[in-house]
């Protein structure tokens, strides 16, 4: 078959090669993963300073920082997943 659905003088789509990388941009799957690495490091860093603060020493109000800091993280990135779920959804409701 050499058209497009059997239409005759349609000629197929050329397969394309994937996207090429911006140039001194970085792809969308690494800024998602070193934020999810950033997220990770608030985690542990809030982790350590509740630790501490539970063994007697730290400060509270920089656990208080810290414990909003990581909060407020991980829900931004939970926004960003819902986004890109959503997005992944409604591209295949697509009818092509």
């Amino acid at each position: 078959m050499d058209g497009i659905r059997g239409l005759p003088g349609l000629p197929l789509p050329e397969p394309t090669a994937a996207p090429e990388r911006t140039p001194g941009g970085p792809r969308f799957s690494e800024m998602l993963a070193g934020a999810i690495e950033k997220v990770d490091a608030l985690q542990g860093q809030a982790d350590g300073e509740a630790q501490r603060l539970a063994l007697g020493g730290g400060n509270l109000h920089e656990t208080a920082i810290a414990l909003e800091k990581a909060d407020v993280a991980l829900r931004v990135l939970t926004r960003v997943r819902n986004k890109v779920v959503e997005a992944y959804q409604e591209v295949m409701r697509m009818t092509v």
